[in-house]
């Protein structure tokens, strides 16, 4: 699975708090890679993107006592909108074709 999370920081420091967010994200059990970002054209506009080994391992880290201590701040300061995805095989039947709560 993939997670698409995206924020609006002017400060530099945000930086430092996304890289911090990402690296506890890293070390749970399920995670496969992920990067920092930063828009061309918008430099207070960052992502962060990670790839999942299936939505438990993602659901599971985010209750993690390290991830809530080191990254679940800077997380919270993500625009509001839906940030899981499923990956699109050529061929296969998505998961389902109705919204999914979490």
């Amino acid at each position: 699975m993939l997670v698409v999370n995206r924020f609006r920081a002017e400060d530099e420091s945000f930086r430092d708090d996304l890289e911090k967010a990402h690296a506890a994200l890293a070390a749970r059990p399920g995670y496969v890679d992920g990067d920092v970002g930063r828009n061309v054209d918008d430099p207070t506009l960052w992502t962060l993107v990670t790839r999942w080994a299936d939505v438990g391992s993602y659901r599971r880290a985010l209750s993690s006592y390290e991830v809530k201590l080191h990254a679940v701040a800077t997380l919270s300061r993500a625009l509001e909108e839906p940030s899981a995805y499923e990956f699109v095989v050529p061929g296969e039947t998505l998961n389902v074709t109705d919204v999914r709560s979490l």
